[in-house]
């Protein structure tokens, strides 16, 4: 079990790290996201912080601090809750994966991280 948490952690932090990069460096799939789910550009820096920051996190989870590893895992799960209903109440439908798949990360990241 360690070693699945382990494994699934650190995919997590690794997913996380470059979508924040991406969003900093306003990459045009970003910005095209952005637009079509109306966020304003303005709220990627700190959007990206927020990912940064439960990336950061989870990666003090794993280096022994368990309870901000947890922290850091729910606080992920419901910004990417947020991300998702974001997508449906835009109806923007072809690329929910993205946020879908962030979220099955956070899930099992903060499911492996209480077992």
């Amino acid at each position: 079990m360690f070693s699945a948490y382990v494994i699934v952690t650190a995919v997590t932090i690794a997913a996380n790290a470059g979508i924040v990069v991406a969003d900093l460096m306003r990459a045009g799939s970003v910005l095209a996201n952005a637009a079509e789910v109306g966020t304003p550009r303005t709220w990627l820096p700190w959007l990206a912080a927020l990912k940064g920051a439960g990336a950061a996190g989870l990666l003090l989870g794993l280096l022994g601090v368990p309870f901000l590893g947890v922290a850091a895992a729910a606080g992920l799960v419901l910004f990417y809750v947020g991300a998702v209903a974001a997508h449906v109440r835009a109806r923007v439908f072809h690329n929910i994966a993205f946020p879908g798949g962030y979220l099955a990360l956070a899930v099992a990241s903060l499911v492996l991280t209480v077992a």
